[in-house]
């Protein structure tokens, strides 16, 4: 079964080399929104406008935009006292870190 595992990630990660530019943008497009996301949100609950859902913006989170998710919760001081954003978000954000370095890492070594 790990081996399967194993191989399965290995596969992934040498489809993934053939097209590493792509995952790197993506990363970085998806962060941005939601990086934008998060301060837009920010501005709307300052004046008690409709707001963006919070499953939304960690859906957001999730699909590659772990990183602007935890840089917006920082530089806008939004979403920190939600004990699910704390954790689940630099938890994504960790994990696509992660990823994409295994993505370059085997692209460089091969």
């Amino acid at each position: 079964m790990l081996l399967t595992v194993t191989d399965t990630m290995i596969s992934l990660c040498h489809t993934l080399m053939k097209f590493w530019q792509f995952p790197a943008l993506l990363l970085l497009l998806m962060s941005l929104i939601t990086f934008c996301l998060y301060g837009i949100d920010k501005y709307k609950a300052k004046r008690g406008a409709w707001r963006i859902s919070e499953k939304a913006l960690l859906l957001c989170a999730l699909f590659f935009g772990g990183i602007g998710a935890f840089l917006g919760m920082r530089l806008f001081r939004h979403k920190t006292r939600h004990w699910y954003f704390r954790i689940l978000v630099p938890l994504f954000a960790i994990l696509q870190i992660a990823l994409a370095a295994i993505v370059v890492i085997v692209h460089y070594t091969s």
